[in-house]
C-alpha cells in the first residue's frame, strides 16, 4: 500500500526558512513532491507532521501564513489519498503514477470555484436571474465555510447537515434552506456529469423539498390608497409607485420583464411579451 509522509528539509543557511515536501512510497520506490511551502525549523513538528502555532515576533501576519500552510497541506493530502484510491481501482500502479495524478488533480477546480464557473456560464447563456440565485447560494455557503474553499472530496453528508443547521440557526425558513440546497445539489450533479467527482448521495439527509406557505395578500383598500397618494413632490417614489401598480395590474409581472417591454408589445388592448427567465 502506498504511504504519504510530509517532510521538512532545513535550509543550509542559518536563520533561513526550510522547505516542506511530500514523500511518496510505493513498492519500495520513493518519490518526492515539492510543495513550495517555506517554514522555519521551529514552526514544524516532524513527529506529528504538523505546523506548530506561531511563536514568531511578526505575530498575527505570520500566524495567518502558518494557518494557510496547514490548510493547504490538509488539502494536498486529500488529493494524494484520492489519487491513490483512484489508481488502486484501475489495477497496478507506480509511485510515479501517484505523482502524475496528484499534479493533474491540481488543475481541478474547488467546489466553490466550480460554482463560480457555473455563474459565469449562466450569464453567458443569458440566464441572469438563475446566475443571481447561484451567486446568493455561493455567498451563503462561503459564509458558512468562513471564506474557505472546499474540494469535491471534502464535500460530505455531515458537512451539508452542518450547513443546514447553520441556516436554521440564522432563522432561515425550510423553503429558503431548500433553495440553497437545491442549487448546491444542481452544481454537484453537473460536476458528476463532467467527471470532476463521483456520484454520492450527499443530499439524502438535508431538506430539498418545497413547503406550501400561507398565501398573503394586501387589502384592496390599501391598493387604492397607494394609487391615490400624492407623490408629485417625490418623483422617485412616484415612479416606484407606478412600477408597483403596473406589476399589480399585470398579475405580478417581474421587473426584468417590465424593463424589456416595448410599445409594440401592446396591440388591440392586449399585452404580449416573452418572459426573460424562460425566453
Amino acid at each position: 500500500m502506498a504511504t504519504i509522509r510530509t517532510k521538512f528539509r532545513s535550509s543550509s543557511a542559518e536563520g533561513r526558512e526550510g522547505a516542506l515536501y511530500y514523500q511518496v512510497i510505493h513498492n519500495r520506490v520513493v518519490r518526492q513532491i515539492s510543495t513550495g511551502y517555506k517554514l522555519f525549523a521551529s514552526e514544524w513538528d516532524q513527529r506529528s507532521e504538523a505546523v506548530i502555532p506561531c511563536q514568531h515576533p511578526a505575530g498575527m501576519e505570520r500566524d495567518n501564513y502558518l494557518l494557510s500552510v496547514g490548510e493547504r497541506i490538509r488539502r494536498d493530502k486529500i488529493r494524494l489519498e484520492k489519487a491513490i484510491r483512484t489508481l488502486s481501482q484501475s489495477g497496478p500502479f507506480t509511485a510515479d503514477d501517484i505523482v502524475i495524478r496528484f499534479h493533474d488533480s491540481g488543475q481541478e477546480p474547488s467546489f466553490n470555484d466550480y460554482i463560480r464557473q457555473q455563474i459565469v456560464r449562466l450569464k453567458r447563456l443569458g440566464k441572469i436571474r438563475t446566475s443571481e440565485t447561484y451567486t446568493a447560494a455561493l455567498k451563503s455557503f462561503s459564509s458558512f465555510m468562513k471564506g474557505s474553499d472546499i474540494l469535491f472530496g471534502e464535500l460530505s453528508s455531515d458537512l451539508l447537515m452542518e450547513y443546514e443547521a447553520y441556516l436554521k440557526n440564522r432563522g432561515n425558513s425550510p423553503n429558503t434552506i431548500s433553495f440553497y440546497m437545491r442549487i448546491l445539489k444542481a452544481v454537484y450533479n453537473r460536476a458528476v456529469e463532467n467527471g470532476l467527482t463521483g456520484q454520492r448521495n450527499l443530499f439524502k439527509s438535508v431538506y430539498t423539498g418545497v413547503e406550501k406557505t400561507l398565501k398573503r395578500a394586501i387589502h384592496l383598500n390599501d391598493i387604492r390608497r397607494i394609487k391615490r397618494l400624492d407623490l408629485s413632490l417625490k418623483p422617485h417614489l412616484d415612479f416606484a409607485r407606478d412600477m408597483f401598480l403596473f406589476c399589480f395590474y399585470t398579475r405580478g409581472m417581474s421587473f426584468v420583464d417590465m424593463a424589456y417591454l416595448k410599445k409594440g408589445d401592446i396591440a388591440n388592448g392586449i399585452l404580449t411579451y416573452r418572459r426573460k427567465k424562460t425566453g
